[in-house]
Protein backbone atom coordinates (compact mmCIF):
# COMPACT_ATOMS: atom_id res chain seq x y z
CA UNK A 1 0.00 0.00 0.00
CA UNK A 2 1.57 3.42 -1.39
CA UNK A 3 2.55 5.54 2.01
CA UNK A 4 0.76 8.53 0.48
CA UNK A 5 -2.92 6.02 0.42
CA UNK A 6 -4.53 6.70 3.99
CA UNK A 7 -6.61 4.39 5.85
CA UNK A 8 -9.99 5.56 7.78
CA UNK A 9 -12.65 4.69 9.51
CA UNK A 10 -13.41 0.98 9.46
CA UNK A 11 -10.58 -0.84 8.10
CA UNK A 12 -9.47 -4.76 9.84
CA UNK A 13 -5.46 -4.51 9.32
CA UNK A 14 -3.12 -7.01 10.24
CA UNK A 15 -5.01 -8.31 13.48
CA UNK A 16 -5.88 -4.34 14.50
CA UNK A 17 -9.23 -3.76 14.25
CA UNK A 18 -10.26 -0.09 13.23
CA UNK A 19 -13.88 1.36 13.52
CA UNK A 20 -15.76 4.40 12.74
CA UNK A 21 -15.41 5.81 16.17
CA UNK A 22 -19.23 7.38 16.47
CA UNK A 23 -20.16 4.16 15.93
CA UNK A 24 -17.66 2.43 18.61
CA UNK A 25 -18.93 4.85 20.97
CA UNK A 26 -23.11 4.27 20.22
CA UNK A 27 -22.68 0.74 20.34
CA UNK A 28 -19.98 -0.24 23.45
CA UNK A 29 -21.53 -0.58 27.09
CA UNK A 30 -18.40 0.72 28.27
CA UNK A 31 -16.66 4.49 27.68
CA UNK A 32 -13.33 2.71 26.69
CA UNK A 33 -14.47 -0.36 24.76
CA UNK A 34 -11.46 -2.78 23.95
CA UNK A 35 -9.46 -2.24 20.58
CA UNK A 36 -6.35 -3.51 21.07
CA UNK A 37 -5.83 -6.53 19.57
CA UNK A 38 -6.36 -9.90 21.64
CA UNK A 39 -3.82 -12.38 23.25
CA UNK A 40 -3.85 -14.75 21.08
CA UNK A 41 -3.66 -12.77 18.39
CA UNK A 42 -0.75 -10.57 18.87
CA UNK A 43 2.44 -10.63 16.97
CA UNK A 44 4.84 -10.42 20.21
CA UNK A 45 3.80 -10.60 24.31
CA UNK A 46 6.74 -9.37 26.72
CA UNK A 47 5.45 -9.89 30.24
CA UNK A 48 7.47 -6.84 31.49
CA UNK A 49 5.85 -4.61 28.88
CA UNK A 50 2.24 -5.71 30.44
CA UNK A 51 3.78 -5.20 33.85
CA UNK A 52 4.59 -1.60 33.20
CA UNK A 53 0.99 -1.16 31.54
CA UNK A 54 -0.51 -2.82 34.55
CA UNK A 55 1.28 -0.44 36.83
CA UNK A 56 0.12 2.74 34.88
CA UNK A 57 -3.26 1.73 34.80
CA UNK A 58 -3.02 0.89 39.01
CA UNK A 59 -1.48 4.12 39.63
CA UNK A 60 -3.13 6.86 36.98
CA UNK A 61 -6.64 7.94 37.99
CA UNK A 62 -7.59 9.27 34.59
CA UNK A 63 -9.05 5.99 32.86
CA UNK A 64 -8.62 7.48 29.44
CA UNK A 65 -5.28 7.67 29.54
CA UNK A 66 -5.02 4.47 30.92
CA UNK A 67 -6.72 2.96 28.61
CA UNK A 68 -4.55 4.63 25.77
CA UNK A 69 -1.63 3.92 27.17
CA UNK A 70 -2.77 0.12 26.77
CA UNK A 71 -3.72 0.39 24.00
CA UNK A 72 -0.38 2.59 22.06
CA UNK A 73 2.49 1.84 24.49
CA UNK A 74 2.44 -1.96 23.55
CA UNK A 75 1.29 -1.21 19.36
CA UNK A 76 4.37 -2.03 17.40
CA UNK A 77 4.61 -5.51 19.44
CA UNK A 78 0.89 -6.24 19.18
CA UNK A 79 0.69 -5.53 15.28
CA UNK A 80 4.01 -4.68 13.28
CA UNK A 81 6.57 -7.51 14.40
CA UNK A 82 7.50 -10.47 12.75
CA UNK A 83 10.50 -12.74 14.73
CA UNK A 84 12.24 -15.49 13.64
CA UNK A 85 15.98 -16.82 12.87
CA UNK A 86 18.01 -16.91 9.98
CA UNK A 87 21.13 -18.98 10.13
CA UNK A 88 20.92 -18.65 13.59
CA UNK A 89 20.95 -15.40 14.17
CA UNK A 90 17.69 -13.06 15.46
CA UNK A 91 15.50 -11.69 12.48
CA UNK A 92 12.90 -9.03 13.23
CA UNK A 93 10.64 -7.65 10.11
CA UNK A 94 8.83 -4.63 10.94
CA UNK A 95 6.28 -2.96 9.00
CA UNK A 96 4.68 0.62 9.56
CA UNK A 97 1.50 -0.64 10.34
CA UNK A 98 -0.56 -0.12 6.91
CA UNK A 99 2.16 -0.15 4.77
CA UNK A 100 3.96 -3.64 4.44
CA UNK A 101 7.60 -2.85 4.45
CA UNK A 102 10.13 -1.81 6.84
CA UNK A 103 11.86 1.18 6.73
CA UNK A 104 14.97 1.81 8.51
CA UNK A 105 13.33 5.14 10.50
CA UNK A 106 9.99 3.70 11.24
CA UNK A 107 11.37 0.27 12.33
CA UNK A 108 14.35 2.25 14.91
CA UNK A 109 12.28 4.30 16.38
CA UNK A 110 8.76 1.75 16.27
CA UNK A 111 11.04 -0.49 18.90
CA UNK A 112 13.14 2.48 20.59
CA UNK A 113 10.54 3.17 23.78
CA UNK A 114 11.18 -0.69 24.65
CA UNK A 115 15.05 -0.29 25.05
CA UNK A 116 14.67 0.78 28.52
CA UNK A 117 13.08 -3.16 28.88
CA UNK A 118 15.49 -4.95 27.64
CA UNK A 119 18.03 -5.91 30.28
CA UNK A 120 15.18 -7.62 32.11
CA UNK A 121 13.06 -9.32 29.48
CA UNK A 122 15.69 -11.35 26.78
CA UNK A 123 13.20 -12.36 24.36
CA UNK A 124 12.54 -8.45 24.19
CA UNK A 125 16.15 -8.37 23.80
CA UNK A 126 16.77 -11.01 20.83
CA UNK A 127 13.47 -9.10 19.35
CA UNK A 128 15.56 -5.73 19.18
CA UNK A 129 18.87 -7.45 18.21
CA UNK A 130 16.86 -9.12 15.34
CA UNK A 131 16.00 -5.79 14.35
CA UNK A 132 19.65 -4.41 14.55
CA UNK A 133 20.18 -7.62 12.10
CA UNK A 134 17.74 -7.11 9.86
CA UNK A 135 18.99 -3.26 9.66
CA UNK A 136 22.46 -4.31 8.48
CA UNK A 137 21.65 -6.74 5.43
CA UNK A 138 19.42 -3.69 4.11
CA UNK A 139 22.39 -1.41 4.34
CA UNK A 140 24.56 -3.83 2.56
CA UNK A 141 21.90 -4.54 -0.21
CA UNK A 142 21.09 -0.99 -0.49
CA UNK A 143 22.36 1.96 1.84
CA UNK A 144 21.00 4.78 -0.68
CA UNK A 145 17.23 3.17 -0.13
CA UNK A 146 15.04 4.07 3.06
CA UNK A 147 12.21 1.16 2.94
CA UNK A 148 12.31 -2.57 1.77
CA UNK A 149 10.51 -5.81 1.88
CA UNK A 150 11.00 -8.87 4.06
CA UNK A 151 11.12 -11.13 0.51
CA UNK A 152 14.43 -9.77 -0.84
CA UNK A 153 13.04 -11.17 -4.17
CA UNK A 154 10.18 -8.97 -4.25
CA UNK A 155 10.21 -6.31 -6.91
CA UNK A 156 8.58 -3.11 -5.58
CA UNK A 157 5.28 -1.27 -5.89
CA UNK A 158 6.85 1.94 -7.53
CA UNK A 159 7.29 0.89 -11.34
CA UNK A 160 8.30 4.82 -12.18
CA UNK A 161 10.77 5.62 -10.36
CA UNK A 162 13.83 6.65 -11.96
CA UNK A 163 16.58 5.06 -9.68
CA UNK A 164 18.97 2.47 -9.43
CA UNK A 165 16.03 -0.13 -7.94
CA UNK A 166 16.64 -3.58 -6.35
CA UNK A 167 14.80 -6.53 -6.03
CA UNK A 168 13.55 -6.76 -1.86
CA UNK A 169 13.78 -2.62 -1.83
CA UNK A 170 10.37 -1.13 -1.45
CA UNK A 171 11.33 2.47 -2.51
CA UNK A 172 15.05 4.19 -2.76
CA UNK A 173 14.63 7.54 -1.38
CA UNK A 174 18.08 8.93 -0.01
CA UNK A 175 17.67 10.12 3.50
CA UNK A 176 20.42 11.22 5.87
CA UNK A 177 18.02 9.82 8.90
CA UNK A 178 17.62 6.40 7.32
CA UNK A 179 21.52 5.57 7.99
CA UNK A 180 21.34 7.54 11.53
CA UNK A 181 18.23 5.46 13.26
CA UNK A 182 19.95 2.28 13.14
CA UNK A 183 23.26 3.58 14.50
CA UNK A 184 21.31 5.29 17.65
CA UNK A 185 19.43 1.50 17.78
CA UNK A 186 22.72 -0.55 17.51
CA UNK A 187 24.78 2.47 20.01
CA UNK A 188 21.73 2.24 22.60
CA UNK A 189 21.31 -1.47 22.72
CA UNK A 190 25.31 -2.00 23.23
CA UNK A 191 25.15 0.46 26.14
CA UNK A 192 22.00 -0.82 27.43
CA UNK A 193 22.93 -5.03 27.20
CA UNK A 194 26.42 -5.05 26.01
CA UNK A 195 26.01 -7.47 23.79
CA UNK A 196 28.18 -7.26 21.23
CA UNK A 197 26.53 -10.14 18.96
CA UNK A 198 24.99 -8.34 16.46
CA UNK A 199 28.25 -5.83 15.34
CA UNK A 200 29.61 -8.65 13.37
CA UNK A 201 31.41 -8.20 10.51
CA UNK A 202 28.61 -7.60 8.70
CA UNK A 203 27.63 -4.38 11.04
CA UNK A 204 31.14 -3.08 10.66
CA UNK A 205 30.77 -3.12 6.77
CA UNK A 206 27.49 -1.60 7.09
CA UNK A 207 29.03 1.43 9.00
CA UNK A 208 31.82 1.83 6.84
CA UNK A 209 29.17 1.85 3.74
CA UNK A 210 27.03 4.82 5.52
CA UNK A 211 30.40 6.20 5.89
CA UNK A 212 31.10 6.37 1.99
CA UNK A 213 28.00 7.57 1.51
CA UNK A 214 27.97 10.65 3.85
CA UNK A 215 31.35 11.43 2.55
CA UNK A 216 30.02 10.97 -1.25
CA UNK A 217 27.18 13.52 -0.33
CA UNK A 218 29.57 16.13 1.24
CA UNK A 219 29.63 16.48 -2.70
CA UNK A 220 32.93 18.06 -2.92
CA UNK A 221 33.90 17.44 -6.21
CA UNK A 222 30.82 18.64 -7.31
CA UNK A 223 29.26 14.97 -8.17
CA UNK A 224 26.48 12.98 -6.77
CA UNK A 225 26.51 9.04 -7.28
CA UNK A 226 22.56 9.39 -6.59
CA UNK A 227 19.74 10.15 -8.06
CA UNK A 228 16.07 9.82 -8.38
CA UNK A 229 12.84 10.67 -10.25
CA UNK A 230 9.32 9.30 -10.16
CA UNK A 231 6.57 9.98 -12.21
CA UNK A 232 4.26 11.51 -10.35
CA UNK A 233 1.54 14.26 -9.55
CA UNK A 234 3.16 14.40 -6.11
CA UNK A 235 5.85 17.46 -6.76
CA UNK A 236 7.35 16.30 -3.16
CA UNK A 237 7.91 12.53 -4.53
CA UNK A 238 10.47 13.39 -7.31
CA UNK A 239 14.00 15.18 -7.39
CA UNK A 240 14.40 18.34 -9.39
CA UNK A 241 17.12 18.29 -12.40
CA UNK A 242 17.17 15.49 -13.56
CA UNK A 243 16.76 13.59 -10.17
CA UNK A 244 20.11 15.33 -8.37
CA UNK A 245 18.10 18.44 -6.99
CA UNK A 246 19.45 21.94 -6.64
CA UNK A 247 23.22 22.54 -6.30
CA UNK A 248 24.93 22.95 -3.34
CA UNK A 249 28.17 24.55 -2.66
CA UNK A 250 29.99 22.24 -0.33
CA UNK A 251 31.26 23.77 3.22
CA UNK A 252 31.26 20.35 5.15
CA UNK A 253 27.62 19.67 5.24
CA UNK A 254 25.81 16.25 3.67
CA UNK A 255 23.43 16.07 1.38
CA UNK A 256 19.63 14.58 2.01
CA UNK A 257 17.46 13.99 -1.09
CA UNK A 258 14.46 13.60 1.05
CA UNK A 259 13.56 14.55 4.18
CA UNK A 260 12.24 12.11 7.25
CA UNK A 261 8.74 12.61 5.97
CA UNK A 262 10.14 10.97 2.83
CA UNK A 263 9.00 14.44 0.82
CA UNK A 264 12.03 15.74 -1.40
CA UNK A 265 14.50 18.60 0.23
CA UNK A 266 14.49 21.66 -1.44
CA UNK A 267 17.89 22.45 -0.32
CA UNK A 268 20.05 19.51 -0.30
CA UNK A 269 21.78 20.60 3.64
CA UNK A 270 18.60 19.45 5.81
CA UNK A 271 19.70 21.00 8.98
CA UNK A 272 17.97 18.37 11.70
CA UNK A 273 19.58 15.61 9.93
CA UNK A 274 22.74 16.95 10.01
CA UNK A 275 22.75 17.72 13.35
CA UNK A 276 21.55 14.12 13.52
CA UNK A 277 24.47 12.76 11.72
CA UNK A 278 26.79 14.37 14.45
CA UNK A 279 25.72 12.10 17.49
CA UNK A 280 25.65 9.21 15.01
CA UNK A 281 29.28 9.30 13.73
CA UNK A 282 30.28 9.77 16.80
CA UNK A 283 28.60 6.73 18.19
CA UNK A 284 29.55 4.85 15.07
CA UNK A 285 33.14 5.94 15.80
CA UNK A 286 33.18 4.76 19.80
CA UNK A 287 31.66 1.10 18.46
CA UNK A 288 33.85 0.56 15.84
CA UNK A 289 36.61 1.45 17.97
CA UNK A 290 35.97 -0.72 21.40
CA UNK A 291 34.01 -3.54 19.60
CA UNK A 292 35.71 -3.61 16.04
CA UNK A 293 39.27 -2.46 17.15
CA UNK A 294 38.93 -0.44 13.99
CA UNK A 295 40.81 2.79 14.52
CA UNK A 296 41.58 3.69 11.15
CA UNK A 297 37.37 3.70 10.16
CA UNK A 298 36.37 5.28 14.19
CA UNK A 299 39.06 8.19 13.02
CA UNK A 300 37.28 9.27 9.86
CA UNK A 301 33.91 8.82 11.64
CA UNK A 302 35.29 11.24 14.15
CA UNK A 303 36.62 13.67 11.83
CA UNK A 304 33.54 13.73 9.53
CA UNK A 305 31.19 14.33 13.16
CA UNK A 306 33.94 17.14 13.42
CA UNK A 307 33.33 18.77 10.20
CA UNK A 308 29.72 18.78 9.93
CA UNK A 309 28.90 19.91 13.36
CA UNK A 310 31.61 23.19 12.53
CA UNK A 311 29.48 23.56 9.17
CA UNK A 312 26.30 23.73 11.14
CA UNK A 313 28.02 26.41 13.47
CA UNK A 314 29.37 28.56 10.79
CA UNK A 315 26.23 28.62 8.00
CA UNK A 316 23.05 26.91 9.72
CA UNK A 317 22.65 30.30 12.05
CA UNK A 318 20.27 32.87 10.61
CA UNK A 319 19.07 36.38 12.48
CA UNK A 320 15.49 36.45 12.59
CA UNK A 321 14.69 39.92 12.77
CA UNK A 322 11.61 38.60 15.41
CA UNK A 323 13.23 35.63 17.33
CA UNK A 324 17.17 36.45 17.02
CA UNK A 325 19.70 33.39 16.26
CA UNK A 326 17.97 30.73 15.26
CA UNK A 327 18.44 27.32 13.02
CA UNK A 328 17.46 27.30 9.30
CA UNK A 329 15.58 24.08 8.19
CA UNK A 330 17.24 23.32 5.22
CA UNK A 331 20.30 25.32 3.09
CA UNK A 332 22.41 25.36 0.31
CA UNK A 333 25.55 27.01 1.34
CA UNK A 334 25.24 29.87 -1.26
CA UNK A 335 23.54 32.21 1.34
CA UNK A 336 20.18 30.32 0.49
CA UNK A 337 18.11 28.84 3.16
CA UNK A 338 14.34 27.88 4.18
CA UNK A 339 12.74 28.55 7.73
CA UNK A 340 10.37 26.28 8.55
CA UNK A 341 10.08 22.80 10.97
CA UNK A 342 8.26 19.48 9.53
CA UNK A 343 6.54 17.37 12.13
CA UNK A 344 8.66 14.00 10.97
CA UNK A 345 11.84 13.22 13.32
CA UNK A 346 15.03 14.63 13.04
CA UNK A 347 13.01 17.98 12.89
CA UNK A 348 14.43 20.91 14.69
CA UNK A 349 11.87 20.88 17.77
CA UNK A 350 13.21 16.84 18.06
CA UNK A 351 16.94 17.84 18.74
CA UNK A 352 17.61 17.52 22.10
CA UNK A 353 15.35 14.35 22.10
CA UNK A 354 17.68 13.21 19.81
CA UNK A 355 20.40 14.16 22.44
CA UNK A 356 22.11 15.99 19.29
CA UNK A 357 21.73 19.99 21.48
CA UNK A 358 21.20 20.76 25.06
CA UNK A 359 17.63 21.28 25.79
CA UNK A 360 18.32 25.04 27.45
CA UNK A 361 20.77 25.70 24.55
CA UNK A 362 19.74 29.74 23.57
CA UNK A 363 19.55 28.89 19.92
CA UNK A 364 17.20 25.75 20.12
CA UNK A 365 14.74 27.87 22.34
CA UNK A 366 14.91 30.55 19.72
CA UNK A 367 14.53 28.39 17.27
CA UNK A 368 12.08 26.43 19.45
CA UNK A 369 9.95 29.43 19.47
CA UNK A 370 9.53 30.17 16.27
CA UNK A 371 8.94 26.35 15.33
CA UNK A 372 5.39 26.45 17.72
CA UNK A 373 4.18 29.59 16.40
CA UNK A 374 2.28 31.04 13.13
CA UNK A 375 5.32 31.93 11.63
CA UNK A 376 6.20 28.67 10.68
CA UNK A 377 4.61 28.00 7.79
CA UNK A 378 3.28 24.21 8.83
CA UNK A 379 2.41 25.26 12.33
CA UNK A 380 -1.32 25.39 12.31
CA UNK A 381 -3.75 26.63 15.42
CA UNK A 382 -7.54 25.55 15.24
CA UNK A 383 -10.61 24.83 16.81
CA UNK A 384 -9.47 21.36 17.65
CA UNK A 385 -5.73 21.66 18.82
CA UNK A 386 -2.71 23.38 17.33
CA UNK A 387 1.05 22.08 16.53
CA UNK A 388 3.26 21.04 13.09
CA UNK A 389 2.42 19.41 10.29
CA UNK A 390 4.19 19.20 7.37
CA UNK A 391 4.03 19.30 3.18
CA UNK A 392 3.72 15.23 3.55
CA UNK A 393 -0.26 15.72 4.05
CA UNK A 394 -0.82 18.88 3.42
CA UNK A 395 -2.30 22.76 5.20
CA UNK A 396 -4.00 22.65 8.11
CA UNK A 397 -3.72 18.45 9.26
CA UNK A 398 -1.59 18.24 12.35
CA UNK A 399 1.06 15.25 13.19
CA UNK A 400 0.10 13.99 17.03
CA UNK A 401 3.89 12.85 16.82
CA UNK A 402 4.42 16.54 16.43
CA UNK A 403 2.62 17.46 19.72
CA UNK A 404 4.40 14.63 21.27
CA UNK A 405 7.62 15.41 20.55
CA UNK A 406 6.55 18.98 21.97
CA UNK A 407 5.92 17.56 25.23
CA UNK A 408 8.95 15.04 24.94
CA UNK A 409 11.75 18.15 24.78
CA UNK A 410 9.37 20.68 27.12
CA UNK A 411 10.96 21.41 30.69
CA UNK A 412 7.31 22.93 31.28
CA UNK A 413 4.93 21.29 33.42
CA UNK A 414 2.27 23.37 31.88
CA UNK A 415 3.29 22.80 28.51
CA UNK A 416 2.99 18.93 28.87
CA UNK A 417 -0.20 19.17 30.33
CA UNK A 418 -1.22 20.53 27.11
CA UNK A 419 0.49 18.34 25.12
CA UNK A 420 -1.07 15.85 26.98
CA UNK A 421 -4.87 17.43 26.83
CA UNK A 422 -4.87 17.93 23.47
CA UNK A 423 -3.38 14.03 22.20
CA UNK A 424 -6.14 12.64 24.68
CA UNK A 425 -8.91 15.09 23.04
CA UNK A 426 -7.95 14.62 19.36
CA UNK A 427 -7.92 10.53 19.23
CA UNK A 428 -11.30 10.36 17.49
CA UNK A 429 -13.01 8.02 20.01
CA UNK A 430 -10.34 5.56 18.20
CA UNK A 431 -8.20 5.19 20.93
CA UNK A 432 -5.23 5.12 19.18
CA UNK A 433 -2.77 8.09 17.47
CA UNK A 434 -3.07 8.38 13.81
CA UNK A 435 -0.48 10.18 11.57
CA UNK A 436 -2.42 13.25 11.18
CA UNK A 437 -5.66 15.22 12.22
CA UNK A 438 -7.40 18.16 10.89
CA UNK A 439 -6.69 21.19 13.09
CA UNK A 440 -10.49 21.73 13.50
CA UNK A 441 -11.58 18.35 13.02
CA UNK A 442 -10.03 15.39 14.73
CA UNK A 443 -12.35 12.47 12.83
CA UNK A 444 -10.58 13.86 9.83
CA UNK A 445 -7.56 11.87 10.16
CA UNK A 446 -5.06 10.59 7.81
CA UNK A 447 -3.85 6.35 8.82
CA UNK A 448 -5.44 4.11 11.32
CA UNK A 449 -3.18 2.32 11.57
CA UNK A 450 0.44 4.40 12.32
CA UNK A 451 2.53 2.55 14.77
CA UNK A 452 5.30 5.16 15.50
CA UNK A 453 2.59 7.66 16.57
CA UNK A 454 1.33 5.25 18.92
CA UNK A 455 4.37 4.01 20.49
CA UNK A 456 6.12 7.26 20.99
CA UNK A 457 3.21 8.82 22.25
CA UNK A 458 3.15 5.49 24.90
CA UNK A 459 7.03 6.42 25.76
CA UNK A 460 5.71 10.25 26.52
CA UNK A 461 3.00 9.15 28.64
CA UNK A 462 5.60 6.17 30.64
CA UNK A 463 8.23 9.32 31.03
CA UNK A 464 5.98 11.57 32.37
CA UNK A 465 4.67 8.74 34.91
CA UNK A 466 7.88 8.16 35.86
CA UNK A 467 9.63 11.67 36.15
CA UNK A 468 6.30 13.81 37.18
CA UNK A 469 3.14 11.36 37.66
CA UNK A 470 1.21 14.51 39.10
CA UNK A 471 0.68 15.76 35.28
CA UNK A 472 -1.88 12.62 34.35
CA UNK A 473 -3.99 13.34 37.15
Amino acid sequence: MQRRKFIQNTAILGGLTMVNPTHLMANSTSQFPVVRVPKDQRNFNSKHIEKAIKEFQKNVKDEELAWLFNNCFPNTLDTTVTFSKKNGKPHTYVITGDIDAMWLRDSSAQVWPYMAFVDKDDELKDLIAGVINTQTQYLLKDPYANAFYDDPNKKGEWTTDHTDMLPGVHERKYEIDSLCYPIRLAYNYWKTTGDIAPFDADWQKAIKATLKVFTDQQQKDGTNPYHFQRTTANGTDTRTLKGYGYPVKPVGLICSAFRPSDDSTVFSFLIPSNFFAVVSLNQAAEMMEKIGGDIETAQKLKNLSAEVLKALQDYAIINHPKYGEIYAFEIDGYGNHLLMDDANVPSLLSLPYLDAIDVNDKIYQNTRKFVLSLDNPFFFKGKAAEGIGGPHVGIDMIWPMAITMKGLTSNSHTEIKECIAMLKSTHAGTGFMHETFHKDDPNNFTRSWFAWANTLFGEFLWKTYQQSPELLS
